[in-house]
Formats: structure tokens, C-alpha cells, sequence
């Protein structure tokens, strides 16, 4: 066992002596050692229940005859710094959840892992870890917050941020945005539509790296609790089969999770976060992709935020084992790729039940569009492509002058200042992984300008990205991103820019000639940060057409 390296023999006597300082016996250090990554964290409420469910996993994982031992690592909430510098921290948090569960995984020799995740980031960080470390590994995702009520109707946090474009606009007032805050997040758990946490939990099933069904009950279910403790017991039967992330991790799985995300209406950051996944993993996996996978993948799930229902109504309609299980059904995913128990992904959905009258997951015979929601453009704005969801009922066809603004504080103050006009497009440059740097949600600006009443008549264009929640004609991930030169670098106030969803283009209408001279008097900006973290990772960070990694190479 590779913890035997750090636990046997008498030149290991000291290293021994502080693992009984902790309670740790001869006979546990004997045993292979698992480490359980906890992102617990009490900034917010995706995570704040996992101490408990730790303690579950532990369970498992000493009743299958491993010794557990939890460590810490950090999350940023999207949510609650959404808007402010703080956001910048998200994108780049994903490297440090990566790089400390590698660190400890690493130094302490664990000879199989289990993660313990709750939002945006910290599932896929997780799984760049596991990837870089391939040790026999299980991630087991928190669960979807239940969603709020009021006036009868279901609440996500998206109804918040759409509020306050509403308020600003003077078509609510104090007492309804208060009534529909305080009633949004009624207790822990992730985001509640097909927003990014719950589109990468669903991601991790069809990688193979959490068991098929685990994402779907709440994180308050008792069921919950129940896979908690069994991914102790299955980390061990991987690590008894010698079945590693790299196994299961192969270009197959990475189709299946894009199919996954694309059947759900799921989010646009499952495009940045399974790309760096497959990096990390040595798997090879282009954006294009992406589109090709969502043009011959119908939506079969109706969910928030392009649809009408939560995550918490997936789990009622039958879980995320019969979305697999219709996909089957539909050709649509390989079935013969491993998933986290070892079996095939054929095996683990052929058992899935339907509740009978259940309206949330259709078939793909008769689905509820008849392709899925991500789109990738290309065109002389974004020459190595950007990101567009369109899962609901957004406009295919837009061509209007741009606004630019060169932050999302700007462009947010336009918004809340009525200066923006239908027909616009909302151009927000230097938002990309170096300017941001970090490349900020733009939920904030989105929401608004839906809750403004734009929403059907105003584009929105970025090197930045999005929230799982933003709906509309929004288009994230441009690039090259304005901090390198990229051609959104030279857009002015006024030029008409031409978003066709269908021919798949996102264009500048103004002679190549024109671009060319704007970009060779192009001067780069100051950087923001000139130390620390943000500015470290700003010298390190790739394209966001690649997943935005700060690795170059493939972990050995």
C-alpha cells in the first residue's frame, strides 16, 4: 500500500507517534489510509452541512476496513460575492481546491481518496485533484437546497438577483425585494435549479466519478446521508479492484457528461470545467465538441433556469438514474463506459424508476426541444470560440450596436442608470481568466437586465462567463479574451456586432482592416494586481477556449 511509505517500519517511528497523538492506533495505521477533501466552509450554504455528512463517509469507510482521515480545503460562494471584486476569487479558487487536495494527497500517501463537495467550484476542482493524483477516488456531491416559496410558487436564488433588476427598474418595491429574499435559501444546500453545481454533480455520474443516482437527493434528505456513507464503502471496493480516476476518465465519459449537460439545459461553465477536467485527466477534448454532442442531444429535462422545475423535482420524477436511463433509451450516451462502482453505466441506470405521472424528464422520442442548450460560436469576435446557452426561449438572430464597457461594475451601473436601449449589445471586455483577472459570473448584470425588461430585445457579449442561472441571449467565454488582444478588445460604442445561433457565428461588422489597425494600436492595460494570488494566477492562467488552467502539462 502506498501508505505503508509513510506509516511502516522503524524508520517511521515519528511519524507514527503523531498520528496516535490524533487517536490513531497501530492497527488503523496499518490499514489503507483515505483521505476525505471536505469543502466545508461556513460562507455559505452549498457546503455548510458537510461536516455532518464527513462523518458518514468515515463510517463507511472503517466498516469496509480503511482507515479515514478528513482534511479542509477552501470555497468561494459565487453568490454571495457575485457583483463585487470578491467574484474574481471564484474561478481562481478552483485552482486552489485542485492544487491543496493534490498537496496533501500527495504528501501523506493516501492510497485512495473521497471528496466531499457542495458548489460551483469545488466539484470540479475536486476531480482536476483526483484526475492529478489517480488514486482509486469517490466524489459525493452535498445536494440541491430545497427551493423557496412564496405566494405559492417555487424560489431560487435567480428570483433574488432577477429582483433586483426589478427594483432598480421601480417595478417592485422594498417590501416585495425583502419578501423575496428572506423566503429564497430556506436552509443548506447548492443552488436549486440546473445551475452549475447541479449540472457538474450530474457531470461527476457520467464521468464515473460519483455513483450514478447520488446527485439527485436534497441535502437535507436521509438518503443524503445514506450515499455519504456508502462512498466509503465504494472507494474501498475501488481501491480492493485497483479502478483509478484515469480509468474511468476516458473520452467516452467525457461525451456522456457533455450529453448530460446538454439534455438538462445545464450550465455554460460545464464547458470551462470539463475541459480542465479532461486536461488534467491527459483526455483529449476540444469546445467544439461541445456544440457537435448538444446538436444530436435533445432537452429532456424541463429545469430552471430556460424551464419550469428544480432539482429537488428531478429527484421526485426519478433522479438523475432515469435521466440516465432515457439517454440510454435514446442512444445517446455510450453505455459501456465504467462508473464509480465499477460497473457499467448500462448496469447502474437499467434500474431506474419512473414515478408514475411525473412531468419533469420526457424521452428522447419526444423531448421538450429538440436539441440540447450549448452552443459554441465562432466568427472574427471570437476566433477560438464562445459560449451560449440556449435552453429556453432565446432569440436565435441578433444584430445591434454595441455598448462596451471595460468592467462589470460599468456595465451594471448602465444598466441600474436606464442608459441601456433595446436592440443593444452589452459588450463587457478585460473580464476574461487573465484581466478579470479570475473571469467573473456576470449574473449580477444579466439578472438585471432581465429584471429590467431587456431581456428579449438586448444581447449581452463578455470574456467573462456566466452563472448556471443566467438565461437570455448572453454570450460568455470570448476568445482570446481582451487582455491578450483579442479582437473584443477592438470594439467601439456603436459597431454592429451579429450573433447568428443557427449559422453558429459571432461576428464585428466592420472591415478586417479596421480590426487589425485597432488591434495593432492595442496597448495592454495595467494589470489590477501587481502581487498575491490574483496576480500569480493571472500570469499563469490559459485560454478559457482550453478551461482556463494554470497547468500546462499533464500530472504523472
Amino acid at each position: 500500500m502506498l501508505s505503508h511509505i509513510l506509516t511502516q517500519g522503524a524508520t517511521r517511528a515519528a511519524a507514527r507517534a503523531m498520528f496516535k497523538a490524533n487517536g490513531f492506533t497501530d492497527d488503523d495505521l496499518r490499514k489503507p489510509l483515505v483521505g476525505i477533501a471536505n469543502t466545508w466552509v461556513e460562507t455559505m450554504p452549498c457546503g455548510y452541512h458537510l461536516r455532518e455528512l464527513a462523518e458518514r463517509v468515515k463510517e463507511g469507510v472503517r466498516e469496509a476496513g480503511g482507515t479515514p482521515m478528513e482534511f479542509n480545503t477552501i470555497a468561494i460562494s459565487d453568490g454571495i460575492t457575485m457583483g463585487t471584486a470578491g467574484m474574481k476569487g471564484s474561478l481562481v479558487s478552483r485552482e486552489v481546491i485542485a492544487d491543496s487536495i493534490e498537496l496533501i494527497g500527495r504528501s501523506h500517501y493516501f492510497d485512495a481518496m473521497v471528496g466531499l463537495v457542495g458548489c460551483d467550484k469545488t466539484i470540479p476542482g475536486t476531480a482536476m485533484a483526483f484526475a492529478r493524483l489517480n488514486l482509486p477516488s469517490v466524489i459525493i456531491y452535498g445536494g440541491s437546497i430545497a427551493p423557496g416559496k412564496l405566494d405559492g410558487k417555487d424560489l431560487t436564488i435567480i428570483d433574488v438577483f432577477e429582483a433586483i433588476g426589478a427594483h432598480a427598474r421601480g417595478t417592485i418595491d422594498d417590501a416585495r425585494l425583502k419578501a423575496i429574499e428572506d423566503n429564497a435559501c430556506p436552509g443548506p444546500g447548492a443552488c436549486g435549479g440546473q445551475y452549475t453545481a447541479n449540472t457538474m454533480a450530474m457531470a461527476m455520474e457520467y464521468l464515473g466519478l460519483s455513483p450514478i443516482g447520488s446527485a439527485s437527493p436534497g441535502a437535507t434528505s436521509k438518503r443524503r446521508e445514506q450515499w455519504a456513507h456508502d462512498a466509503g464503502v465504494i472507494v474501498m471496493d475501488l481501491l480492493a479492484k485497483n479502478i483509478r480516476p484515469r480509468d474511468v476518465l476516458t473520452r467516452a465519459s467525457f461525451l456522456n457528461a457533455i450529453a448530460a449537460a446538454a439534455a438538462t439545459g445545464g450550465s455554460t461553465n460545464s464547458v470551462l470545467h470539463l475541459l480542465a477536467i479532461a486536461h488534467e485527466a491527459g483526455t483529449k477534448l476540444t469546445i467544439e465538441e461541445f456544440d457537435t454532442v448538444s446538436r444530436r442531444t435533445p432537452i429532456i429535462a424541463d429545469l430552471r433556469p430556460g424551464g419550469k422545475y428544480v432539482a429537488l423535482d428531478v429527484d421526485a420524477a426519478g433522479g438523475t438514474q432515469l435521466l440516465g436511463k432515457r439517454l440510454a433509451d435514446g442512444h445517446l450516451v455510450d453505455t459501456t463506459v465504467i462508473t464509480a462502482t465499477g460497473r457499467s453505466f448500462a448496469v447502474e441506470v437499467e434500474s431506474a424508476v419512473e414515478t408514475p405521472g411525473q412531468v419533469v424528464i420526457a424521452t428522447a422520442e419526444h423531448p421538450f426541444k429538440p436539441h440540447g442548450g450549448l452552443v459554441i460560436l465562432k466568427g472574427n469576435l471570437a476566433p477560438s470560440g464562445a459560449v451560449v446557452k440556449i435552453a429556453g426561449s432565446e432569440r436565435l438572430y441578433h444584430r445591434g450596436p454595441a455598448r462596451v464597457f471595460n468592467s462589470e461594475e460599468t456595465a451594471m451601473q448602465a444598466i441600474l442608470d436606464d442608459t441601456i436601449a433595446p436592440g443593444d449589445v452589452v459588450v463587457i471586455a478585460y473580464e476574461g481568466p487573465k484581466g478579470g483577472p479570475g473571469m467573473r459570473e456576470m449574473l449580477s448584470v444579466t439578472s438585471a437586465i432581465v429584471g429590467a425588461g431587456l431581456g428579449e430585445t438586448v444581447a449581452l457579449v463578455t470574456d467573462g462567463r456566466f452563472s448556471g442561472g443566467t438565461r437570455g441571449l448572453m454570450i460568455g467565454h470570448v476568445a482570446p479574451e481582451a487582455a491578450v488582444s483579442g479582437p473584443i478588445a477592438a470594439v467601439r460604442d456603436g459597431d454592429e456586432i451579429v450573433i447568428d445561433v443557427e449559422a453558429r457565428t459571432l461576428d464585428l461588422a466592420i472591415p478586417a482592416d479596421v480590426i487589425a489597425e485597432r488591434l495593432r494600436a492595442w496597448r495592454a492595460p495595467e494589470p489590477h494586481y501587481r502581487g498575491g494570488v490574483f496576480s500569480k494566477y493571472a500570469a499563469t492562467v490559459g485560454s478559457a477556449a482550453y478551461g482556463a488552467v494554470t497547468t500546462t502539462e499533464v500530472c504523472s
